[in-house]
């Protein structure tokens, strides 16, 4: 498809409009190929989807892309004609500086130095807002993470898809979306119903019933479950003791709830994460809620069928290996049923265009089966996108402190906040991808060196903060720099720290199409590794071989990169230290 362009040969386009350096360079070929095609230097042929990429050796130019020996079987020619008839018909375009052709038919273009000086000025004005996109176009976004089951504290494995998510709900927002974070709270079914017996038994073995109130391999082992009974002794006394067992276990089970949630929220709030909802799964089983709704709607449409005493969703109509059980023989929901519901809650009765579930990787089978779901509500399988992540292993002394909320060896949210910070647990959290098994070295996180990572990115800010408040110690107030001549940033370490941070917008995007955020961490590594080089060969204010008008134009450059480092930090919910 040819879209809005022009075909005249030499259109001149105002860039503004597209957004990204690798999206301007493919529409800028695309009419190239238009142009040469006009004048009869090309032969008539729809040009295919162009790749454009960072160019391998630097050497060659900032971008490449092999368009010509795609276009060589529909063209009828060879790629190194192509390739220069693209070339002969590009269209002027203030950011590019030089293009050319290298064998079998490479294009590579090199980015024009005064355009990308000037970029500078282009950060300096979008302030904190520096690399959003528009990719969501105002849709509505839910992310519906951490919704650890309300049986005890958070543990580092929910640190993880806490991290996850809430970086990942940040990068939907930079992207153009409007977001919604949601805990949907597990507070149905067998977890529950163990999780209050548990606390039932804790809580008469505080008035020696011990021999009477066993607990069972199956119960919550946790020495904090002993915890949560003394605080309801302490608030309740021995009230419980005169009600029946199952009275007593079902008040207990919403005090216990509501103290297990308020923990958890506590520990949210220490990795700086807010909810905008608190879902309750039992809301969807209340009288008119959505359970009932979504199975009338099932019903009309013809996709259940009774089947051995139950109900079952026939899925396998849409895709699936086998259907499912809605509602069992016992009359209980099935295990999906709660799924099937709240999915539907989501799009259908609020309203979402699209959803993104972080979800631990033991819950793999479940997602595998949530697109037939989707297609058996009549739902647009592609709108929900469900975010595996792998275990966490966390380390302390070269050796291993196992997470086990049943065994009672628990290793909290908390206690590791409380050692490390909440800097080193979000931003190493995010070091790996989600796919990957994350071991997470205590020893590490609060290491004062150049090896810890969070240290490496914090300190690079902190130094620059550091540059500017010397600044204006030595005579060159904000005022006197303001308005440096970015022309003099010619030096190959300057460049290098603009090319990067032009990449900002790239990455935000590419994070939100892939629902990847561990990609902020590599790029502001990457950031602090290329800024502390540009530190070492590009005195600022400290050399008196350095002209004044070039430390002023390098302290434009400092206060840039500054607020582009602010902005991946804050992205990632990382602190930005002006001093350590």
């Amino acid at each position: 498809m040819r879209g809005s362009f022009e075909h005249p040969a030499q259109t001149i386009f105002c860039w503004g409009d597209i957004s990204m350096i690798r999206n301007q360079i493919v529409a800028l070929v695309t009419q190239a190929i238009y142009n040469a095609q006009a004048t009869g230097a090309l032969p008539a042929f729809d040009p295919p989807a162009i790749e454009v990429s960072r160019s391998k050796d630097a050497t060659k130019g900032d971008y490449a892309t092999s368009v010509a020996m795609q276009c060589a079987r529909a063209a009828r020619m060879a790629p190194l004609a192509i390739a220069q008839a693209i070339v002969k018909y590009m269209p002027p375009a203030d950011f590019v500086g030089t293009v050319e052709v290298a064998a079998p038919g490479f294009i590579n273009l090199r980015l024009s130095s005064p355009w990308l000086v000037n970029q500078v000025a282009l950060i300096e004005a979008a302030g904190g807002r520096y690399g959003d996109t528009n990719l969501g176009a105002g849709q509505r976004c839910q992310v519906e993470f951490i919704s650890a089951n309300p049986t005890g504290p958070l543990h580092m494995g929910s640190a993880r898809n806490a991290i996850l998510g809430d970086a990942l709900a940040n990068v939907m927002a930079a992207a153009g979306y409007v977001v919604q974070r949601e805990y949907y709270v597990n507070d149905a079914g067998t977890q529950m119903r163990t999780f209050a017996d548990t606390l039932y038994r804790r809580y008469r073995q505080q008035f020696g019933h011990a021999s009477r109130a066993p607990l069972e391999s199956h119960h919550y082992q946790g020495a904090y479950m002993v915890d949560l009974a003394q605080e309801v002794v302490a608030e309740h006394g021995d009230r419980f003791l005169a009600l029946s067992a199952d009275d007593a276990i079902a008040a207990l089970s919403e005090i216990g709830l509501a103290k297990v949630l308020a923990s958890i929220r506590a520990s949210a709030e220490k990795l700086r994460i807010h909810f905008d909802r608190w879902y309750s799964e039992r809301s969807l089983y209340e009288p008119g809620g959505a359970f009932d709704f979504v199975l009338g709607k099932l019903r009309e449409a013809g996709v259940m069928a009774a089947r051995d005493g139950a109900e079952w969703l026939l899925t396998s109509q849409f895709g699936s290996d086998r259907d499912e059980v809605v509602i069992r023989s016992s009359g209980q929901p099935g295990y999906y049923a709660s799924d099937i519901a709240y999915h539907y809650d989501k799009f259908v009765l609020r309203g979402f265009d699209r959803v993104i579930d972080v979800w631990a990787v033991d819950h793999q089978n479940q997602a595998r089966r949530m697109p037939h779901l989707m297609a058996a509500l009549g739902l647009d399988p592609g709108r929900l996108t469900i975010v595996l992540y792998d275990l966490v292993r966390l380390y302390r002394d070269g050796q291993e402190v196992k997470l086990s909320k049943r065994s009672g060896d628990i290793v909290t949210v908390d206690e590791v906040v409380d050692e490390v910070g909440a800097d080193a647990v979000r931003f190493l959290l995010l070091t790996r991808s989600n796919q990957s098994v994350m071991d997470f070295d205590l020893n590490l996180a609060v290491k004062q060196k150049d090896d810890n990572p969070v240290y490496y990115v914090q300190y690079g800010h902190a130094r620059m903060a550091g540059i500017l408040r010397k600044a204006g110690e030595r005579g060159f107030p904000r005022e006197r720099w303001a308005d440096g001549d970015l022309g003099l940033l010619v030096h190959e370490r300057e460049q290098a720290l603009l090319r990067r941070m032009l990449d900002l917008e790239e990455v935000i995007e590419n994070a939100a199409l892939t629902c990847a955020p561990h990609t902020l961490a590599f790029y502001a590594i990457d950031l602090a590794r290329i800024f502390h080089d540009f530190y070492g060969d590009c005195p600022v204010i400290s050399d008196e071989r350095v002209e004044p008008a070039l430390s002023c134009a390098r302290l434009r450059l400092v206060a840039a990169t500054k607020s582009v480092f602010a902005r991946v930090l804050g992205l990632m919910g990382v602190g930005a230290p002006d001093s350590m």
